[in-house]
């Protein structure tokens, strides 16, 4: 004869189950129908189990009952879960299935557009292209005469440091000239005293 204390593991082990069973059923690998036949038949060993309680003593009895009491807590909380990810599920498809719809209907109402609207929108189109080629040609316009400026301004730069080393190689020439000056003048100042010391020689010896 089935006992309390054998019903008990039992118990537990199918909410181990069901709480692996949810998670499948979350990361879509179950059908939800499964978890809802586990969470039945916990539900169903609880209440065998209740039924065992009154046989039990006053002091066991409250014990078996906060055991009974949390894994039908734990019940609760698989239940609620999946009965979450249920609506999810289901307003997710409908939402999926509204979306289709309105997307059967947009197509078969452009089908079932007439020829003049076809041409305007094909006019539209065709402006819209003609305006975007304006915006390439204007921008092309635009770095055009902006390279030609950068042009400009290198060549003015690179006149004024011609000008500028034409100053300086002028300078440079007439540093040239008296740098000339300055070694003739060492040269005719080395003349002189050389005649001074021959003078000075001859005069010592006469």
């Amino acid at each position: 004869m089935t006992s309390i204390v054998e019903l008990f593991p039992k118990c537990r082990k199918l909410a181990y189950d069901a709480r692996q069973q949810l998670s499948q059923v979350q990361n879509g690998t179950l059908s939800p129908v499964d978890l809802n036949v586990s969470l039945e038949e916990l539900t169903r060993q609880l209440d065998m189990m209740e039924q065992f309680v009154l046989k039990e003593t006053p002091q066991q009895r409250e014990v078996w009952k906060r055991k009974i009491f949390e894994i039908r807590e734990e019940h609760s909380r698989i239940q609620k879960q999946g009965q979450q990810y249920d609506r999810l599920v289901t307003t997710s498809v409908r939402h999926q299935r509204e979306r289709d719809e309105l997307l059967t209907r947009r197509r078969k109402g452009r089908t079932a557009a007439s020829a003049g609207e076809k041409d305007m929108q094909n006019l539209a189109d065709e402006g819209a292209s003609w305006q975007q080629s304006q915006y390439m040609v204007n921008d092309l316009i635009a770095n055009g005469e902006a390279s030609l400026n950068a042009l400009v301004g290198q060549r003015q730069r690179l006149t004024g440091v011609n000008r500028f080393l034409n100053q300086i190689d002028d300078r440079l020439g007439i540093s040239d000239a008296t740098m000339k000056v300055i070694e003739r003048r060492d040269i005719t100042d080395a003349y002189f005293v050389l005649g001074g010391c021959v003078v000075t020689c001859i005069t010592f010896y006469l």
